[in-house]
């Protein structure tokens, strides 16, 4: 009975990590990528849009992104947007397309960066430590309604250990190559 229950911790788990994985996605390495941008918020058509709504996001080169904008008339309104959330970035519009101009990050900002990442991936940890404390009560109100032994509730910690290690060392992979990536020069 108490395999069921860790069982069915696993997509909460994989939810917390593919958050994170997201959430760091859009942290800035030595690299352009399209995911620095997809969140940046447009205000266009008398409301807030993300960008990934309204463009098409173009890596081009090393520290280069390129913005095509379906609709060639909120062009100004995207650069703005680009400038506003992301400082440091230099674009210029050449006809119909952004161009944006990724700068080397500084070793002060990289320093930055890790540190950032580092609250990040604590943040996932701490979900992850929710989600076995939540499974070891539930493993713990079995044992105390008489529906598995005692032997069977520290079998049941024993597993559930072994599941939360599993998800942190996971994390960890995760953030040592995000943690290379940035400094990465």
């Amino acid at each position: 009975m108490y395999q069921e229950i860790i069982k069915n911790i696993r997509p909460n788990l994989d939810k917390v990590l593919e958050k994170l994985k997201q959430e760091i996605s859009v942290l800035r390495t030595g690299q352009s990528s399209p995911a620095l941008l997809e969140n940046v918020m447009v205000d266009c058509y008398n409301s807030k849009m993300p960008l990934n709504q309204l463009a098409a996001i173009n890596v081009r080169g090393a520290r280069a992104l390129l913005i095509q904008p379906w609709d060639k008339t909120i062009i100004k309104n995207i650069e703005k947007a680009i400038v506003g959330s992301l400082p440091g970035l230099s674009s210029a519009i050449d006809s119909d397309v952004i161009r944006i101009n990724l700068p080397s990050p500084s070793e002060e900002t990289r320093k930055e960066l890790v540190k950032s990442l580092h609250q990040k991936l604590e943040e996932g940890r701490i979900a992850i430590r929710l989600v076995r404390e939540n499974t070891w009560k539930q493993i713990q109100d079995l044992e105390r309604a008489g529906k598995i032994r005692e032997d069977d509730k520290f079998r049941g910690k024993e597993e559930l250990q072994k599941v939360v290690d599993e998800y942190n060392n996971k994390i960890k992979e995760t953030g040592e190559k995000k943690e290379g990536d940035i400094l990465t020069v």
